[in-house]
C-alpha cells in the first residue's frame, strides 16, 4: 500500500499562486508515476498533470499547459505542483494519485492510490 498526503491548498485570488504538495510513503517501490487530478463542483474528475518517477517525463492537459508545472522530488518521495496565473475556474479539489504501470503512457496512466485532496478556491 501506499500512503498519500497532499498539502498547500488554500484561498487565492485570481492572477495568484499556489505549490501543492504530495508526500507518498508505505510502498512507494511500487510507484512508477504519480499525478494530478482534480473535481470542480458539477464536473466530472479531470486529470491535470502526470509524472514519471523514473526519468521525469511529463503530460499535461491542454488547458494547463504553460500555467502549471509538475515536478518531483524522489529523494523524499514528493510530487509538486506549481499552479500560476489561476483563474476562478481552476476553483476545485486537487487530488494526488500515484501507482501506474512501466508500459502505459502518462495520458492514460492507471493509478492505484488516491489521497484525500487539497481544496483551491480562486476568488475573483
Amino acid at each position: 500500500q501506499v500512503q498519500l498526503v497532499e498539502s498547500g491548498g488554500g484561498l487565492v485570488q485570481a492572477g495568484g499562486s499556489l505549490r501543492l504538495s504530495c508526500a507518498a510513503s508505505g510502498r512507494t517501490y511500487n510507484i512508477y508515476a504519480m499525478g494530478w487530478f482534480r473535481q470542480r463542483p458539477g464536473k466530472e474528475r479531470e486529470y491535470v498533470a502526470g509524472i514519471r518517477w523514473s526519468g521525469g517525463s511529463t503530460y499535461y492537459s491542454d488547458s494547463m499547459k504553460g500555467r502549471f508545472t509538475i515536478s518531483r522530488d524522489n529523494a523524499k518521495n514528493t510530487v509538486y505542483l506549481q499552479m500560476n496565473s489561476l483563474e476562478p475556474e481552476d476553483t476545485a479539489l486537487y487530488h494526488c494519485a500515484a501507482g501506474g504501470r512501466s508500459w502505459y503512457a502518462l495520458k492514460e496512466m492507471p493509478f492505484d492510490y488516491w489521497g484525500q485532496g487539497t481544496q483551491v478556491t480562486v476568488s475573483s
